[in-house]
């Protein structure tokens, strides 16, 4: 009998133990640890900051369909991993011993890296619901008493769609308000040209996502790093190529919505052998961590090197698509080695993105994510919206009924079935 225990009950953590727990024997033991018993659909947080959706509308309580497949649950959170031991320390003070542990925490949002940034700070954030949720009464606010808008992410973040996802989405429910003509909006980037997203572009996204900043009145600044923010005000440095400054711009606003850099969380942090100076896991070609063989990684958690020099820091994103890869392969190899094999199953890494707007979008497929790549294309229209929307009905059907099947994998090939339609036309 073995215990394979679960760090983290996101996007990776949860079909993690769908999946893994199809794949082991009736004695083997699948526990996920997790800071409470709720899994919230992230990608919709932009709809619940302008209220799109409610947060409930998004949210599953993990505890009935855990128990209902036979997985357990610790809703204490993790303290502190001791991975020379096999054991990790919970927050309540108790501890559990693991045979093999997959870390899927999500990352640690650093908005202490810049003074000001964050929801205890003077800016807006929807990298978790809690946050959306509180950005949409500072929406309100702006939708009565309107005013500049900055929207963006700090250098070092490394999840830009939903920056820009949020611009258009405000834009969208701005101009529903009959506002939008009074709230001038600025978007701003450490990536070196609109549309790079960590991963130097895919397809024509510096193109499309130019002009539609153009279309939508959004100005842009790129290479831009946020030194500061006070109330009512950001101090941005626009940087030259080899990051010497270039303009300082003093930018007021009356609603702010930045994403921070990422970085490890701190139960797993500093921990020598496991993680980069950052806080991500270090992991092989099998999603395994070279210093404690029954240690393995999924998700945003993933130490990856970034695509090319920037000017500022840029991390590369970890795609759904990507996320449900490292799953599948995680899972076969640890049943490899619990039947005394050796691990050979690989993730792809690939990346595909539905990036809503409120009334179109922009969806890419890059094969693999990171260039040179076998498939590099990006597309946009009024079906990328509607196409997020069925996602959102169809993963959170998914997350609450427990199933494991791949999700992005039938959307990627979804999307390139749509570029084969249009090549023909």
């Amino acid at each position: 009998m073995s215990r394979i225990v679960i760090l983290g009950a996101g996007l990776g953590g949860v079909i993690m133990a769908y999946e893994l727990k199809e794949k082991v024997g009736p004695k083997d033991e699948v526990m996920v640890v997790n800071k409470g018993a709720t899994y919230t659909f992230v990608p919709s947080n932009p709809w619940v900051a302008v209220g799109w959706r409610a947060a409930s509308e998004i949210s599953v309580d993990l505890t009935k369909v855990f128990s209902g497949r036979g997985i357990g649950l610790r809703p204490e959170g993790a303290r502190r991993l001791h991975a020379h031991e096999s054991r990790l320390e919970l927050n309540d003070g108790s501890f559990l011993d693991y045979d093999y542990l997959v870390i899927a925490t999500g990352p640690d949002l650093a908005f202490d890296e810049v003074p000001g940034l964050g929801p205890e700070g003077h800016t807006h954030s929807v990298c978790q619901t809690d946050h959306a949720a509180q950005a949409k009464l500072a929406f309100d606010a702006l939708v009565k008493t309107p005013g500049p808008v900055v929207i963006g992410a700090a250098a070092g973040a490394s999840c830009f769609g939903p920056a820009y996802e949020f611009a258009f989405i405000l834009d969208a429910a701005l101009r529903k308000a009959r506002t939008r003509d009074r709230v001038p909006m600025t978007f701003v980037s450490p990536e070196p040209y609109v549309g790079h997203l960590g991963l130097d572009g895919v397809g024509d996204t510096k193109g499309l996502l130019e002009s539609a900043l153009r279309e939508h009145h959004i100005k842009w600044i790129t290479n831009a790093r946020i030194a500061k923010v006070e109330a009512g005000r950001m101090a941005v440095e626009e940087v030259n190529e080899d990051g010497s400054l270039k303009t300082a711009h003093d930018l007021p606003f009356a609603f702010s919505m930045v994403l921070p850099a990422f970085r490890g969380v701190p139960a797993v942090a500093g921990i020598e052998g496991l993680t980069n100076p950052r806080g991500f896991i270090l992991i092989d070609e099998h999603q395994r961590n070279p210093a404690f063989p029954n240690i393995f990684a999924v998700g945003v958690c993933v130490a990856i090197p970034p695509v090319g020099k920037t000017p500022l820091p840029v991390g590369v994103p970890k795609t759904g698509f990507m996320i449900e890869s490292m799953v599948t392969a995680t899972a076969e190899n640890i049943i490899a080695i619990m039947a005394g094999k050796a691990p050979h199953a690989r993730a792809s890494w690939n990346a595909v993105c539905l990036a809503d707007f409120g009334d179109g979008g922009i969806a890419f497929v890059a094969q693999p994510q990171i260039p040179p790549r076998n498939v590099n294309w990006s597309a946009q229209g009024a079906w990328v919206h509607a196409a997020k929307v069925g996602f959102e009905r169809y993963f959170l059907h998914k997350i609450r009924q427990g199933v494991s099947e791949t999700f992005y994998e039938n959307a990627a090939l979804s999307l390139l079935g749509i570029k084969k339609l249009k090549n023909l036309n």
